[in-house]
């Protein structure tokens, strides 16, 4: 019997994890592995229609390429950055979807395939798929930090969803570090400032201004020189090909990060505390000098039992967690 017939007999889930460089669709009759995956760019400087058509597209194409009939989609899980809307299921222009202002996704869906279809903060499906099939498994006190370009937080507690009052629990990224700093968040100094993506490269620029006024040089130097633009990924390439201004960028950021782990720790008292995004990339470059911060500032109970890890699920994540979403976080 082939996977097609198998289906044709049971209830699936599709996910959509929007985000502001791409969309992806998944299918899945047993989370967390993936029958089928579709995506394409987002371009949200045209607006939601485009991408809200494509959605609906690529659903129909993979529920049909499956053979699943009327009745058969269990739900349908929407995965995007905030700010939004969970509970009316509304994206309120995240910063990475301007465009996308109070979008009615989950209206538009439910009513398009006649099913439920439920809408969350990516982050914290991003925790709720970490707890439920990834390094988070066996926890009850869990925190899981998106790390990406931004930096977001879910929080597991008492081993389920903690969204607090106002939908809003986990903006660690908004929590200012330093008076003054790289920007995030809107707020100059912020965690998210410090240790992100964006706030990686940010730090390069200011590291890599340095260099030039000394008259050092080095590959990031070379890079930045031809393209005039720095990214994390490109820090990553040259600290593991042995870039000293590199790797010093790459150990303040990590510092950061376990000041950031430091607060997490002596409010939540998690058991783990798992990352995705750039902790999968750059490993424990990364995590060490954060674990070697934290541990100075945080509680020292509350520090040895909790584990700093990356996310188990890899690349993988996004769609997992937009399935977490129609299964009901």
């Amino acid at each position: 019997m082939n996977r097609n017939s198998e289906v044709r007999n049971h209830k699936v889930w599709v996910g959509v994890d929007i985000g502001g460089t791409k969309t992806a669709i998944v299918l899945s009759a047993e989370p967390p592995a993936i029958l089928s995956r579709i995506e394409f760019p987002t371009l949200p400087e045209q607006g939601p229609e485009r991408a809200v058509e494509l959605i609906k597209r690529h659903i129909r194409e993979l529920v049909s390429s499956h053979h699943v009939g009327n009745g058969q989609i269990a739900a349908i899980g929407v995965s995007c950055g905030g700010p939004l809307d969970r509970i009316s299921g509304v994206v309120q222009s995240p910063p990475n979807l301007s465009t996308w202002v109070d979008v009615p996704i989950t209206s538009i869906l439910g009513t398009e395939f006649e099913t439920e279809c439920r809408l969350e903060n990516d982050a914290n499906a991003g925790a709720v798929a970490e707890h439920r099939f990834g390094a988070g498994q066996g926890t009850q006190h869990m925190v899981f930090l998106t790390m990406g370009t931004g930096m977001g937080a879910g929080v597991i507690a008492d081993g389920r969803l903690y969204r607090g009052a106002s939908d809003l629990a986990g903006e660690i990224g908004h929590v200012r570090l330093t008076r003054s700093g790289p920007i995030g968040h809107n707020k100059a100094g912020s965690v998210e400032g410090w240790a992100s993506g964006a706030g990686m490269a940010a730090i390069a620029r200011g590291e890599i201004t340095a260099a030039i006024r000394r008259g050092k040089n080095s590959s990031i130097v070379a890079h930045f020189h031809t393209h005039q633009t720095i990214t994390a990924k490109e820090i990553a390439l040259a600290a593991e090909q042995g870039d000293r201004l590199a790797k010093q960028i790459v150990r303040t950021t990590g510092k950061r990060l376990g000041e950031a782990l430091a607060i997490l720790v002596d409010v939540l008292n998690p058991e783990r505390i798992v990352i995705g995004g750039l902790a999968m990339r750059f490993g424990e470059s990364l995590l060490a000098p954060a674990r070697i911060a934290m541990t100075r500032e945080a509680l020292a109970p509350a520090v040895r039992d909790c584990r700093i890890v990356p996310a188990a699920l890899g690349e993988q994540i996004g769609d997992v967690a937009a399935i977490c979403v129609a299964m009901g976080c």
